[in-house]
């Protein structure tokens, strides 16, 4: 069981949408903070991207991509000082999937696919990522991110049977191969559940306990399935991980406690037995420490509409703690 596997399968990916942008010179296009999260190629052309997510103004040239967080909004412009159109009346006033904005200059051409996804399911991979994350252009993942974009784009010209539903099936591809790159990059020399995951000497053991959070693990146990010495691996874990092994194994637990309540009926008694409590009063003493409220109340305290890429996760492992 491949943790992030579990993780996007969990989020049940919703209303992804596809768009193409032909933005002729002058031109520019805000996009307001909303409660989903944006791919964007820039796919021919040049423009300047300005956000309060990063220090100052970025140029972006062909091939560029970028993810942005639920929350943030953005602008994208040709030149400083073009006259700026919100990106949902650019949208609006275009059937289909293509749009057209500005004069009748230069060409710059933007695609972007929009994702709402499972809020509570999205947490341990979003609080990972800055509100605003550039791949890098020369990437592999971003060649392969534009190939889809590309798939998507051939989709929509030929408007067969069906087209709706394969393009939306390849956008759902192109937020896995988007996350993909960002838990590459991200994983590669932070501390947190990446950084152990991408470790060779502790992956086996981390997909041992993902595949079964139930299970009474112990570090002994954990160490051997690793291959190492119970001191050394424990001291590996918390170098890589940020945690002991079992207080990481506890905060995942209550991420699938979570998940459990906000998806399904189960009681709190029959959730504890599927996450390894023995009792319903034994997890919720365990939610209350960790979460600062009861299982129960957190339940009720759930909105309607949830589906947002809300963030509540702690950057390095697990839930944050009141």
């Amino acid at each position: 069981m491949d943790p992030i596997d579990d993780l996007l399968t969990t989020m049940k990916i919703e209303d992804a949408r596809y768009v193409r942008v032909d933005a002729y010179a002058p031109w520019g296009i805000s996009f307001p903070a909303r409660h989903l999260a944006r791919l964007v190629l820039i796919a021919d052309g040049s423009c300047r991207l300005t956000t309060d997510a990063l220090e100052r103004p970025q140029q972006l040239k062909a091939n560029d991509c970028f993810l942005v967080r639920a929350g943030v909004a953005f602008t994208l412009q040709d030149e400083p000082g073009s006259e700026v159109a919100d990106c949902d009346g650019v949208f609006a006033s275009a059937p289909g999937n293509s749009a057209r904005a500005g004069g009748d200059g230069e060409l710059t051409r933007i695609v972007s696919s929009r994702f709402t996804f499972d809020a509570v399911a999205g947490e341990p991979l979003f609080a990972l990522l800055p509100p605003l994350f550039r791949l890098r252009p020369d990437d592999a993942a971003v060649r392969l991110l534009r190939a889809t974009f590309d798939l998507i784009e051939q989709e929509s010209a030929a408007g067969g049977i069906g087209s709706g539903f394969v393009m939306s099936r390849l956008s759902d591809a192109l937020f896995v191969q988007a996350m993909r790159a960002c838990c590459t990059s991200v994983g590669g020399g932070a501390v947190g559940w990446l950084a152990a995951l991408r470790d060779p000497r502790l992956a086996p053991a981390l997909r041992e306990m993902h595949a079964d959070l139930a299970h009474p693990w112990t570090v002994g146990e954990l160490a051997r399935t690793a291959g190492m010495s119970r001191s050394a691996f424990a001291v590996l874990f918390k170098e890589k991980a940020g945690d002991t092994p079992l207080s990481y194994l506890t905060a995942w637990r209550m991420y699938r406690v979570k998940t459990l309540l906000q998806e399904t009926p189960l009681s709190v008694q029959e959730i504890a037995v599927r996450v390894g409590y023995d009792t319903g009063s034994a997890l919720s003493r365990a939610f209350l420490r960790r979460e600062g409220i009861a299982p129960g109340a957190w339940r009720q305290s759930r909105p309607a509409g949830r589906r947002v890429a809300a963030v509540a996760w702690r950057e390095d492992h697990g839930p944050s703690r009141a």
